[in-house]
């Protein structure tokens, strides 16, 4: 991949990866506690997907703590795995009635697991957006 399509590559993710967090907070502000950790979640897999496109590097996979394993060599990614664990518990309940005993997701989410969920986001985020700045593929 030559370094316009790395960049339209990076570009895509990312735009989305802000619309997500966008998203989360809308679904935060209506209530939607479920999905607001969910998109939260997806805004940070897809910013660091935007990330490793921006490197040139092929992943798959929906795991933070995977995506950013695969950016440890190149990058001190310590100080995010508390963050990216509190996602990735977040891809699969918030979807699934048969992810608890009983009950639906909605009912085991509230106004502050989702507030910390998007907190999380928004700090890889910022991370990514300043990586991407520093190998040339954001303002």
């Amino acid at each position: 991949m030559d370094a316009v399509d790395r960049l339209s590559e990076a570009e895509r993710w990312l735009k989305q990866a802000l619309r997500d967090l966008d998203a989360a907070k809308s679904s935060l502000n209506g209530g939607y506690y479920e999905w607001a950790c969910f998109q939260a979640q997806q805004a940070a897999e897809k910013a660091l997907k935007a990330l490793l496109h921006g490197l040139g590097v092929g992943v798959w996979g929906h795991s933070i703590v995977e995506l950013l394993n695969v950016l440890k060599d190149k990058y001190n990614v310590d100080d995010l795995m508390t963050f990216a664990r509190e996602l990735d518990r977040h891809y699969i309940p918030t979807r699934y009635p048969n992810s608890f005993e009983s009950g639906y997701p909605a009912i085991y989410y509230d106004a502050e697991v989702a507030e910390r969920a998007i907190k999380a986001a928004e700090v890889i985020l910022s991370w990514v957006r300043e990586k991407l700045r520093e190998i040339g593929l954001e303002n």
